[in-house]
């Protein structure tokens, strides 16, 4: 269960930088959280499955925003 709570914690970094810089790549978000890849995708597919972030592809980038 320690795995999912990280996953749930990390979910609530993403929000938060979300919320504070809006619009952003992936790789910008990433380097924005600090969690391991792995745990900030699955934290980024959590808020999508919850319908608070929308993920598209913008030319060579994936942008993630807040619904």
């Amino acid at each position: 269960m320690a795995y999912v709570d990280d996953i749930g914690t990390t979910a609530g970094a993403v929000w938060g930088v979300l919320v504070e810089r809006g619009k952003m790549s992936l790789s910008a978000l990433e380097k924005a959280v600090e969690a391991p890849r792995t745990v900030v995708y699955m934290a980024i597919g959590w808020l999508a499955r919850e319908g608070k972030v929308t993920i598209s592809r913008e030319e060579r980038s994936i942008q993630i925003w807040l619904t």
